[in-house]
């Protein structure tokens, strides 16, 4: 199996977009730097949390190219990668420049809602096509609108060696820790949760892909640090310091509520792309309260 380093903290970038709608390229990099420096262990460009929907195609290379610049090789960067059309995402990957890229993340596929026996052979072309270059599944029915059963994603752990991780946000506990007690040595589950993170990490899972650790990079950092050292005394004691600022993030969904934090910490403007839109001053209001958060 190729090796998995996507462990700890990753952080789930958002994308800045500046008045005009443009996407910030400055915003972008000093995002970069801060969660870099207050700690993250790697980052996730062109996930859900960056709008890639609403992204063309060169701004998303430009993005990619702006993230690893930013990033510099301090820690590994792990792309978005996705679709739901296999032979074509299979195409892009094959001609693809991963320079200064780690891995890819790729979302089961979304809205044609394929069998487990579809969303199997999906990624194993998916697999085939990345060659040597590292695979994080991530399976998030709540937008795809399928879940990758457990059994799925063990067969595809076992079946492929360079499948190294999924990032799981089912939701759903009891699958998640299946999955950590039939995994292959060296095979990592990653939280997809961020409510869910220091729970999934005491039960064995190696990380998380953050949403609220764009802007909580060291509390929350300290909590999963603590967490996968065992340390489960401190690791609670810090999650229930942050349950407040989960639901406020996710209370109008992602990534609404963390651009509005970003935005209260001056590190990037309020400004999302339709059909997203900016979450209610109530909302915003709470999100103020945490601006202060580190």
């Amino acid at each position: 199996m190729c090796n998995n380093v996507f462990r700890g903290l990753g952080v789930a970038l958002v994308t800045p977009f500046s008045a005009d709608g443009g996407v910030d390229f400055a915003s972008l990099s000093g995002l970069v730097d801060y969660v870099v420096a207050g700690g993250a262990d790697f980052v996730c460009a062109l996930g859900s949390t960056a709008e890639t929907p609403c992204l063309s195609v060169r701004e998303r290379m430009a993005v990619k190219d702006a993230v690893v610049g930013a990033v510099g090789g301090r820690v590994p960067v792990l792309l978005g990668m996705g679709g739901n059309d296999t032979g074509a995402l299979c195409k892009e990957i094959g001609c693809f420049d991963f320079s200064g890229v780690s891995g890819i993340l790729s979302v089961v596929p979304f809205y044609n809602r394929p069998s487990q026996r579809g969303i199997y052979e999906h990624f194993g072309r998916v697999a085939e096509a990345a060659g040597d270059m590292p695979v994080v599944l991530y399976n998030v029915p709540g937008r795809t609108g399928v879940n990758m059963q457990a059994a799925t994603t063990l067969r595809l752990a076992h079946d492929y060696h360079n499948i190294v991780a999924v990032k799981e946000a089912s939701g759903s506990v009891a699958q998640i820790g299946q999955i950590v007690e039939g995994a292959p040595e060296g095979f990592g589950v990653l939280s997809g949760d961020d409510s869910l993170t220091c729970d999934l990490l005491l039960r064995g899972a190696c990380g998380v892909v953050s949403v609220v650790g764009n802007a909580a990079v060291r509390t929350f950092g300290g909590m999963v640090r603590a967490a996968l050292a065992g340390d489960a005394a401190r690791a609670a004691a810090t999650n229930r310091e942050l349950q407040e600022l989960y639901g406020l993030v996710f209370a109008e969904g992602n990534p609404a509520g963390i651009k509005a934090l970003l935005a209260a910490k001056g590190l990037c403007l309020n400004v999302l792309r339709l059909p997203l839109t900016p979450v209610s001053q109530q909302t915003a209001d709470g999100l103020q309260r945490w601006a202060s958060v580190d």
